[in-house]
């Protein structure tokens, strides 16, 4: 069974998580090297599960447009607002308090081998953890992420990227999140007037126990993947 690293990050500033990811990636990669030489039968693969939140940040996926930004350069500088054009998938998002940002540095040789069961199920984890507060979570055809529908609102987007089928970046689920962020973008590039963001938080009326949401999360991603946690 393979086991994996966890790691709660706290807050932390975009870039400083972006550069870990990337250093783990590195790591994670360079075990694939060494798992070929057959002296070195035996020893673990890498993977890393890492938990955040961010200060407020836009970043962009590589196949997004930066019109997408409905903010101009000082207009961020002046609200606090950081913004990254990064290497993960799909268009522009929010991260920021009040979300859990979740980062998957999995070696998926050691689970399986195809991005789109990968993202599949990244939304199953979000979606059975929405089952425990009484929500359905849904996904939408030729959308990523996961929503909540009639209307149509998205409460977790879902970006990633690969490298020698070792995965960076992940998802951002909106729990307590301020959904005001999201006026100044146009979310994932979607256009559409009947779709929306919203948030635990929102849906419930009260606000929810991130820490509790961790956990379950952890819980959902151990069962899926069938992995276990590796002590450190």
């Amino acid at each position: 069974m393979e086991r994996v690293i966890y790691r709660d990050l706290g807050r932390i500033d975009y870039q400083e998580a972006w550069d870990l990811q990337g250093r783990l990636l590195k790591e994670s990669v360079e075990r694939k090297r060494l798992l070929r030489d057959s002296e070195n039968e035996g020893m673990d693969r890498l993977h890393y599960l890492l938990f955040c939140e961010h200060p407020p940040v836009y970043t962009l996926g590589k196949s997004g447009s930066a019109d997408n930004l409905l903010l101009t350069q000082s207009e961020l500088e002046a609200k606090g607002i950081s913004y990254y054009p990064i290497n993960r998938g799909g268009d522009i998002t929010y991260h920021g308090p009040g979300q859990v940002v979740g980062y998957p540095i999995f070696d998926l040789d050691g689970f399986f081998t195809d991005i789109h069961r990968y993202v599949r199920t990244l939304e199953e984890i979000v979606i059975q953890v929405m089952e425990d507060y009484g929500l359905i979570g849904e996904r939408i055809e030729g959308y990523t992420g996961v929503w909540l529908k009639n209307p149509d609102r998205k409460i977790c987007a879902i970006g990633v990227h690969m490298s020698r089928w070792v995965s960076m970046h992940g998802f951002a689920f909106n729990v307590n999140t301020d959904l005001h962020f999201f006026k100044h973008i146009i979310p994932c590039g979607i256009e559409d007037e009947d779709k929306d963001v919203t948030s635990l938080q929102k849906e419930l009326g009260r606000e929810i126990d991130v820490e509790e949401i961790k956990d379950k999360l952890k819980t959902r991603f151990r069962n899926l993947f069938g992995f276990e946690f590796k002590s450190i």
